[in-house]
């Protein structure tokens, strides 16, 4: 579990700051891990987008590249205010080149991070950490329902 110690101010609210706290690197991990697969989703989008066979499925691709980029903002700023350290950033999926398979992995990869933002919203203590995770899932969960009408 991570745990709960001192306080700081993000966005006008006071949170929990496990890094300094307990140098708990399995959260610090999680996190780096998800910046990592919004990076990679915000590129694969991109890449759909130009694919995709008509304006609607374009349309709704760039509105989820859209929550996607809002995810990267979010999970990069708690990031900084437990490590304060800059994330790296990194594609660690690539993104296949044929418009069908790329929606398919697109499906399958949010159903993936759906879980894992459960995970990380399970095992955080601050409530601010968990509603993000909570609300990134449910993101990704929506998503993955518009990736299975499109294949």
């Amino acid at each position: 579990m991570y745990s709960n110690q001192y306080v700081y101010n993000y966005g006008g609210q006071f949170y929990n700051d496990y890094f300094r706290a307990t140098n708990d690197t399995q959260l610090i991990n999680d996190i780096q891990k998800a910046i990592n697969g919004e990076y990679s989703a915000i590129s694969c989008y991109e890449k759909l987008a130009k694919m995709a066979p008509t304006q609607d499925q374009k349309t709704k691709i760039l509105e989820i590249q859209k929550d996607e980029k809002r995810h990267l903002e979010e999970f990069s700023r708690i990031y900084i205010n437990l490590t304060g350290r800059q994330p790296t950033y990194k594609i660690i999926e690539e993104c296949p080149d044929n418009y069908k398979a790329g929606i398919e992995f697109a499906f399958k990869d949010e159903q993936e991070a759906v879980d894992f933002y459960l995970d990380i919203a399970d095992k955080a203590q601050d409530t601010f950490i968990k509603e993000r995770f909570r609300r990134a899932a449910s993101d990704e969960q929506n998503h993955a329902v518009w990736f299975l009408f499109f294949f």
